[in-house]
């Protein structure tokens, strides 16, 4: 007897973004797959599938938005169910990657939280990992198994050429994000700065901007990060870059986690305009009038398209994704 393969796609989505999702599943010009989650009474998740996965090419979308530990949690459990399904491959996607922040001992007696979110993710059966703009590239590092690391620098991008911005400077508002803004400024012949910071020891999401590197007088600034957490580093370098005499302040990027005083913080600021992607939902008192969002689901369909078609994902990035 002989058979000939037959590769299927299913995409299913976790509980913490399915808007994504969707969107997603529509440029992919497919149906969600169908899946129970729920909680039993004391909080424990459970998950099924209502359909058959046997040896297909599963795809599991769920980003770690708050609470954080829930989502991974979740995504685990889809894992662990579509590997005792007889999926043929699983690949967790995950446009926003959580611990991403802990991926060093910065002292002694820390963990090094992304790396054990990785090995939870190999332990639980998933063959692949996808993620959008991770806070380090060693994380690829982490998982053992293929890891596509996508960026929104594309869309972004495309975003600030289509507001025909003149006297653009690109501002990397701490050493760890020069080469991130080196790619903006060359792909939009822009300027360069950079914001010099400083972190008090032992003090979780404290930032003092210190001095800018770079000409931003009578400039539009744009700074570029991977995400804006409590937005205190933002915030500073924006009021830095006004005291330098910058015309105007601007904000990119990828992950808008907005925890704890950010929106305060970002409602009162100079900051004038907050781009950022929909790789983490954005609703209701969190979508203030200087936010922005533009999606990335298209970014994660190609990329899904290309895994599921053993095709290159470097090739849809021109190699922008490798760093």
């Amino acid at each position: 007897m002989e058979l000939v393969p037959r590769k299927r796609l299913e995409l299913f989505s976790g509980r913490a973004h399915p808007e994504l999702a969707r969107e997603v599943a529509d440029h992919l010009q497919i149906q969600l797959g169908e899946l129970t989650l729920r909680e039993f009474s004391d909080g424990e998740i459970y998950s099924r599938f209502d359909q058959s996965v046997r040896g297909k090419d599963i795809f599991l979308l769920q980003t770690h938005a708050g609470p954080v530990n829930d989502s991974i949690f979740e995504q685990l459990i889809m894992v662990d169910a579509a590997k005792r399904a007889s999926a043929k491959r699983i690949t967790a996607v995950c446009p926003y990657y959580g611990y991403s922040r802990q991926d060093r001992k910065a002292s002694g007696r820390e963990p090094i939280t992304a790396k054990l979110v990785a090995d939870l993710f190999k332990a639980a059966g998933a063959d692949r990992i996808i993620s959008v703009d991770l806070h380090s590239g060693q994380i690829q590092g982490f998982f053992d198994g293929p890891v596509d690391h996508l960026t929104a620098t594309q869309v972004l991008t495309d975003y600030l050429r289509a507001q025909n911005a003149d006297d653009l400077v690109i501002v990397a508002p701490d050493a760890g994000r020069v080469k991130v803004a080196e790619r903006y400024a060359q792909k939009l012949q822009a300027g360069l700065a950079v914001v010099h910071k400083s972190r008090p020891k032992n003090m979780a999401n404290v930032v003092n901007a210190l001095n800018v590197v770079g000409d931003v007088a009578d400039k539009r600034c744009v700074i570029v990060d991977d995400m804006i957490d409590t937005a205190g580093t933002v915030t500073a370098a924006a009021d830095l870059l006004l005291d330098r005499g910058a015309n105007d302040v601007w904000v990119m990027a990828t992950h808008p986690i907005l925890s704890g005083p950010a929106m305060k913080r970002l409602a009162d600021s100079s900051i004038s305009r907050v781009i950022v992607t929909n790789t983490l939902p954005l609703t209701g008192d969190r979508l203030i009038d200087k936010i922005e969002v533009v999606s990335i689901a298209k970014v994660i369909a190609d990329a899904i398209a290309a895994v599921f078609e053993d095709g290159s994902v470097s090739e849809l990035f021109h190699g922008d994704n490798l760093s």
